[in-house]
């Protein structure tokens, strides 16, 4: 994994360009500033030291005769003077061997006392020399420290000289000094800033408007001109957002002008597809109308000449079997009237089946009650057949309705219906017409508590196909509503004065 800063993600590439700008000059501030400090302090404390020696030994050496002699006021007169001159020089004291203060002098200038004892000493040391009162030639001769003969006795310490040195005079010339590097560097310091900041600012206003430019772009407007205001990488980034504003400015008419192409072609086609589903509609309108006055015409036959054959067939049959009873009894006339008895029977049964045939073709009760009756006794028939407990609803003026719309009606109920007796599998059903004046349309529910099926992974059968057909056909809608378990809804609106409908 690569090491990251947290605290440099959210930051601006103008701040990070100051911060990296800033950062090595700061440091380096800061290392002279203390280096600076560190050299006048070491310089003070080594001038203080050397100066302390020398004058300490210096004093030694020459206040021996004024020690030993007693003749204090002329070293005190030195003293003080080279106290009061001496600004570095806090106290001078002369002490004998007994460690009494023989001479002391402080300094009358405001400094003060060193807090850590710096102070120096020095022995003063009584120098013993001998003395050959007459040299070779007859003159008197004083040992020199050239002599290589030694001297006949050691020397002896008398007393010692303390200096004790303030460092304050020093610090406040060093410090003065320090105040003028100080000064310097921070000048330094500000005027590298002032330069980080012209160089992160060349560098963040040329970006800040390249983003702006994006975020242009990111909206829509690609007609943005951006002019190329620097060199280097940020100069090409300029030049290449330029470039790519016209590109997606061409990109994008070419674009507009494709879809307005394809939205006219999609359109063109879509209103063909309409012409074409509307005379669709119309077709199966117009087939359903022939298919319907095609069952009318054999319904009409079936009931006028098949049913009225049929009657004639059980009266002849009637008539033999009455001609068999009036004749002598003998084993072909009880035959005779068996059979005569069988074709009566037969020729019911067939004019029963023609009856039920008719009504499949033809319900005669639409043409005598209405869609309300011939949808009641279909549910009566159903309910009776199937053993489901069937409730039927109605509601509104069916007078109103035409035969055209009617007949619809009723073969969309009796398709629903159908398909529930086929694959239903339901214990209760219930049928509902309404006729609403609010919108002027004929609504249909039909539903059960059966099996039912999920519509998103069931494909629509023959039964649903054709209600819907029959249903566009009419300028209708149909919703089919089920679940797997619990039931099926087919809820149907068709419009009393409608068109055929486009879905």
């Amino acid at each position: 994994m690569k090491p990251t800063l947290s605290f440099w993600r959210g930051w601006s590439i103008g701040l990070r360009m100051a911060f990296i700008t800033m950062l090595p000059v700061v440091l380096l501030f800061s290392s002279f500033v203390w280096y600076s400090w560190y050299s006048h302090r070491a310089q003070v404390d080594e001038e203080l030291a050397e100066r302390g020696r020398i004058l300490a030994r210096a004093l030694a050496e020459t206040s021996e005769y004024n020690v030993i002699s007693g003749n204090l006021s002329d070293l005190r007169l030195t003293i003080n003077g080279l106290v009061q001159s001496d600004r570095s020089v806090y106290r001078i004291d002369v002490i004998d061997t007994s460690g009494r203060n023989k001479v002391s002098a402080v300094s009358a200038h405001p400094i003060s006392a060193p807090a850590d004892g710096r102070y120096y000493e020095a022995p003063i040391r009584k120098q013993v020399i001998w003395i050959n009162l007459f040299s070779d030639n007859g003159t008197p001769h004083v040992s020199a420290s050239s002599d290589t003969r030694p001297p006949t006795f050691a020397p002896e310490v008398v007393g010692k000289v303390r200096v004790t040195m303030s460092p304050t005079s020093m610090m406040a010339k060093q410090l003065r000094r320090f105040r003028v590097e100080l000064a310097l560097a921070a000048l330094a310091l500000a005027a590298s800033g002032v330069l980080g900041w012209f160089l992160a600012r060349s560098l963040t206003v040329p970006l800040q408007e390249a983003i702006g430019v994006l975020r242009e772009i990111r909206g829509g407007n690609y007609r943005v001109a951006l002019p190329v205001t620097t060199g280097g990488e940020v100069g090409e980034l300029q030049a290449s957002i330029g470039e790519m504003s016209v590109a997606l400015d061409r990109s994008k008419q070419d674009l507009e002008n494709k879809v307005a192409e394809r939205t006219r072609d999609l359109l063109a086609s879509r209103n063909e597809a309409l012409r074409a589903d509307a005379d669709k509609r119309k077709l199966i309108q117009k087939v359903n109308n022939i298919i319907e006055d095609e069952r009318k015409s054999i319904a009409v036959e079936i009931h006028d000449e098949l049913n009225a054959s049929l009657i004639a067939v059980r009266l002849e049959s009637q008539t033999i079997q009455q001609l068999a009873a009036k004749a002598p009894p003998s084993p072909e006339t009880g035959q005779i009237a068996a059979k005569a008895q069988a074709i009566t029977k037969l020729a019911l049964d067939l004019y029963a089946n023609g009856r039920r045939l008719v009504r499949r073709l033809r319900p005669e009760v639409l043409d005598m009650l209405g869609l309300h009756g011939a949808v009641e006794e279909m549910v009566s028939h159903y309910r009776s057949s199937s053993g489901i407990a069937f409730e039927f609803q109605t509601e509104g003026d069916f007078s109103r309705l035409n035969n055209e719309l009617a007949i619809s009606a009723y073969r969309i109920v009796q398709e629903a219906l159908s398909n529930i007796m086929k694959h239903a599998h339901a214990g209760a059903a219930h049928v509902s017409l309404i006729l609403s004046d609010e919108d002027d349309a004929l609504h249909i529910e039909v539903g059960d508590d059966g099996e039912g099926f999920d519509p998103a992974l069931a494909s629509e059968g023959i039964g649903i196909i054709g209600m819907r057909e029959r249903v566009f056909a009419v300028g209708g809608t149909i919703q089919v509503r089920s679940q797997p378990g619990r039931g099926t809804t087919v809820a149907i609106k068709l419009p009393l004065k409608g068109e055929p409908a486009v879905s």
